[in-house]
């Protein structure tokens, strides 16, 4: 399906077949499998950055992936702060990655 996804583990050996789902990211058509969480198949896509820091801007990507840390935050269809690690992935869902705050509304009113 895509270079950074692993197809034939050396342990467990060759993953099944699942259906393959498509959904956009950031208006780009991207691809995973159904019942696989967002960011994964955002990472089997060559997708590390999910968003950027609300103040700072600094990409922001996968660290705990297990729900804790809220650094994998996206909006879906609307809906922002959603987790990216612990989503499963729909057919048709659009993801968007968070974005900077604009400038008045920073910490202090100035920019960073």
């Amino acid at each position: 399906m895509s270079p950074g996804r692993i197809e034939d583990h050396p342990v467990l050996g060759p993953l099944r077949e699942r259906r393959s789902i498509a959904f956009t990211f950031d208006g780009q058509d991207v691809s995973g499998y159904e019942g696989e969480p967002i960011a994964a198949a955002l990472l089997a896509c060559g997708i590390r950055t999910l968003r950027y820091h609300e103040e700072t801007g600094t990409p922001r990507g996968i660290y705990c992936n297990i729900g804790h840390c809220f650094e994998c935050r996206v909006t879906v269809n609307g809906v922002g702060g959603v987790r990216a690690c612990l989503t499963p992935v729909q057919a048709e869902m659009n993801v968007e990655r968070g974005l900077p705050l604009p400038s008045p509304l920073k910490k202090g009113g100035e920019p960073l």
